[in-house]
């Protein structure tokens, strides 16, 4: 019996010590600007090289008294998680802002989890430990709002009016709708009914958010996270809506017959290819990518 919970007690240091990570570690490669990778605090953004644009984005920013003054009493009931990237200029930005308006609301220092996510291609948007797994995190920053354990709301890379009106409305009426909607909503439908789920609604997504996303790199995006998350069938999916939404923009047939050819379906990727020459007969980018996935 003691030799049993020995070899107990023993397999569960060793997986401890496999799944422990240094706070505030730095990802250092020859020739590469170092980043800050997994789980951070302050102290990690306010050393070495990133405290040359955090300190000087959280003293320039000029926070909002009276808002504060609101959001201060409200606040200190929610956890937040945020997802950020040393490396991204939205994140160098808005996370030194989001650091001042919750010192100026006495926001409890353990309620607050921040996760540095990496920036290489193999690990896209990812962290060591996968925090941000099944969270949809697609850019970065994002400012998770958690109230008894359940989302509330988020803020998706940058506010949609400032900062501290965009949390006071998530602590109060919680109307707030984040960036990138359709990329919310493509989410849900994967997350609820799966490939098949977003096949039979891709006609009614189209039609609702026509002229309504900004640019093709809404979806562009999420479908590279995708594909990074090894959900290739998923990915194609969203970069043939993609090319729906935005029929004029070349790179949308570029990313899925890249996706497609990758999958290992070449003939499927070279037909999206050729129509997209169809469609625009002097782009040299095309031809060029066409001549890659044929040479594969």
């Amino acid at each position: 019996m003691i030799k049993n919970i020995t070899i107990i007690i023993i397999t569960l240091v060793i997986t401890a010590q496999i799944y422990a990570q240094p706070l505030n570690q730095e990802i250092a490669q020859e020739g590469e600007t170092p980043f800050l990778l997994g789980k951070i605090d302050k102290t990690g953004l306010t050393s070495g090289t990133y405290n040359t644009w955090f300190s000087k984005n959280y003293k320039d920013y000029i926070i909002d008294e009276l808002i504060i003054s609101e959001l201060k009493q409200k606040l200190k009931d929610y956890n937040i998680t945020l997802f950020m990237g040393t490396w991204c200029g939205d994140s160098k930005q808005e996370v030194p802002h989001f650091y001042k308006i919750l010192d100026a609301c006495n926001f409890p220092k353990e309620q607050l989890t921040v996760i540095a996510v990496s920036r290489k291609p193999y690990m896209y948007k990812q962290s060591p430990n996968h925090d941000e797994a099944g969270l949809n995190i697609h850019r970065v920053p994002t400012f998770i709002f958690y109230k008894n354990r359940t989302e509330i709301n988020r803020i998706v890379e940058h506010p949609v009016e400032t900062l501290e009106k965009d949390m006071l409305n998530i602590v109060t009426t919680n109307t707030y709708k984040s960036n990138y909607q359709i990329v919310t909503r493509v989410h849900e439908i994967l997350k609820e009914d799966g490939l098949n789920g977003l096949k039979k609604k891709s006609k009614k997504l189209i039609k609702s958010f026509e002229g309504k996303v900004s640019n093709m790199f809404e979806l562009n995006t999420y479908g590279r996270v995708l594909y990074t998350n090894n959900n290739i069938d998923e990915a194609i999916e969203v970069f043939k809506l993609n090319t729906k939404l935005f029929p004029d923009n070349p790179r949308t047939f570029m990313s899925l017959a890249n996706t497609i050819g990758v999958s290992g379906n070449s003939k499927e990727a070279i037909k999206v290819m050729e129509k997209a020459i169809e469609l625009f007969p002097n782009n040299v980018d095309l031809v060029k990518n066409l001549e890659a996935i044929k040479s594969k």
